[in-house]
């Protein structure tokens, strides 16, 4: 359905208490730099409780309030970034918009369509300018809420940006906010990037969004089907191959699936790659904590080759043997010298010439989207949106905890391929919706 959204008000909110001088110069890392300058959305829907007392203007002064307070704990979020070299913590605050939304939430929520939600959205998802954060609070006329973020990438990975919601969740209920570690650069220093465009891979195409549901017994299903091949080609002085992921099934049957559909031919020219974001706080030496704010996020890059008999359960293995690479060793390398600059120089200009045709994946799998309780409850649904980017799927755990979802961003041709995949449709359910994302 087509969704009505007229605007009701916009501001600025700043920190409810002035950032001192000393931190007022918020440097950005090297992982920081070389981000895409775009919003990463985060909507979160919550239905009107039976008991709760509060209309939405109620709402709206309370979640102003706690936004205020927590500012003053994730301060750059307030400030302006800076030649993509810092962030001048100003406290020039954050936009800050409400809108009423004619139809009732479960409308939305029904049969979310992702083209529509970024309607819910402060902004474009690639007009960030110097914005590190911008916020919309949509009101639907049955009482429900949905409350919109957009972090900038520029400043912040998925974790960041969820740790950062569920902090102003917790402000507002009164809870304990544990603060935000703000020295990612002190590991990851920055470097010259001259010559990278951290813009590359953000698209103007036509960019077509849809979600698609994998229950739990169809991942289960493809699962076994993996562990199945790999038992049969290991040696058994190798001992028992570990099943597959649920993320490592899912991608590799999904890539699959996209090159079985789009590509007529693999052309020898062109080199095709998967890449999935890997979370480095775990992979540190010694690990870090989950409250390090910032991009601590790199990408395990698989050049997959399909089995002669085009089975593509031995992707599995070439996937989980780039993303091991991403271990302590790797961590090392990458704060102490610019071989992966000079690598990622190189793998931009081979993308902007075609040379490269990149799949990207990003989980989100049992990250606590559904924390963010501001004091009317949990979410009844937690979403995203469409993004300017061309072969990449996000996942996130179904909220009824059956399965996955899989927010899929193709080309509108590509797309129209692959959406009707019979393979992929025998394990995947498409929603009805789906919207051109057209700039």
């Amino acid at each position: 359905m087509k969704i009505q959204v007229e605007s009701i008000s916009r501001e600025i909110i700043k920190p409810s208490s002035p950032t001192p001088s000393h931190l007022r110069h918020y440097q950005l890392s090297f992982l920081d730099q070389v981000s895409p300058p775009v919003f990463m959305p985060f909507l979160f829907f919550y239905s009107e409780e039976k008991h709760d007392k509060l209309n939405h203007r109620d709402k709206s002064n309370h979640l102003k309030k706690h936004l205020s307070d927590i500012l003053t704990q994730f301060y750059p979020l307030a400030g302006r970034v800076i030649e993509n070299l810092y962030v001048d913590c100003n406290d020039q605050g954050i936009p800050y918009a409400e809108a009423r939304i004619d139809c009732r939430l479960s409308e939305v929520i029904g049969d979310p369509i992702p083209g529509e939600l970024n309607k819910f959205l402060p902004c474009q998802l690639d007009d960030v300018g110097d914005l590190p954060l911008a916020i919309q609070v949509n009101f639907f006329n049955c009482g429900g809420i949905a409350v919109c973020v957009a972090i900038s990438h520029k400043v912040a990975d998925a974790l960041s940006s969820i740790a950062f919601v569920n902090s102003w969740a917790a402000a507002a209920r009164g809870g304990d906010v544990p603060s935000p570690q703000l020295t990612a650069a002190s590991l990851f220093p920055p470097k010259d990037i001259a010559g990278f465009l951290p813009s590359t891979g953000v698209i103007k195409d036509r960019i077509v969004t849809k979600r698609f549901l994998i229950t739990s017994s169809k991942i289960a299903s493809l699962r076994e089907r993996c562990t199945d091949k790999l038992k049969h080609n290991t040696n058994e002085d190798e001992g028992r191959p570990r099943p597959p992921t649920r993320v490592e099934a899912l991608s590799a049957f999904l890539w699959s699936r996209f090159m079985a559909s789009t590509v007529e031919k693999k052309d020898p020219n062109k080199m095709y790659t998967v890449l999935h974001a890997v979370n480095l706080r775990t992979r540190t030496d010694p690990p870090l904590s989950e409250h390090y704010f910032g991009n601590i996020t790199r990408v395990a890059i698989t050049q997959p080759v399909i089995d002669g008999d085009g089975d593509w359960c031995g992707i599995v293995n070439q996937v989980r043997e780039e993303i091991k690479r991403v271990d302590r060793n790797f961590v090392r390398v990458l704060r102490e010298d610019d071989n992966h600059v000079n690598f990622m120089k190189k793998r931009a200009e081979e993308f902007i010439k075609g040379e490269v045709v990149s799949f990207s994946f990003t989980s989100l799998c049992r990250f606590p989207l559904y924390e963010a309780d501001f004091g009317w409850g949990k979410p009844a649904w937690v979403g995203s949106a469409s993004m300017p980017f061309k072969n990449l799927v996000v996942f996130m755990d179904a909220q009824s905890g059956d399965g996955i979802e899989a927010w899929v961003n193709l080309k509108e041709e590509d797309m129209a391929k692959f959406e009707v995949d019979e393979e992929f449709l025998a394990f995947a359910s498409p929603t009805k919706g789906s919207k051109t994302l057209g700039f």
